[in-house]
């Protein structure tokens, strides 16, 4: 099982009223499924029915954005939890 963090921006933060948090999972689909457990709030919002909304990408350490839950995550990542039409 692999720590790691997830960051929230956006509306997804002003939800949750926190910054990141810490988990212990092996992919993205349980980083999904805690989050929906830890943050109702973020259910209809960028979660729904398990899966990741449309409109909304995570993206690992800064370098891939995916929507495939079945990504293995690796002790240390960073997950951002992104809307997909953010922008810099």
């Amino acid at each position: 099982m692999a720590s790691i963090q997830v960051e929230f921006f956006g509306v997804a933060r002003s939800r949750t009223n926190v910054a990141a948090v810490t988990l212990d999972v092996d992919l993205l689909r349980d980083v999904i499924v805690l989050l929906q457990e830890q943050f109702p709030p973020l259910i209809q919002l960028c979660i729904e029915e398990g899966q990741l909304a449309p409109g909304w990408l995570l993206n690992i350490n800064g370098a891939t954005f995916t929507r495939d839950l079945s990504t293995e995550l690796n002790d240390g990542d960073r997950v951002l939890l992104i809307p997909a039409d953010a922008g810099g």
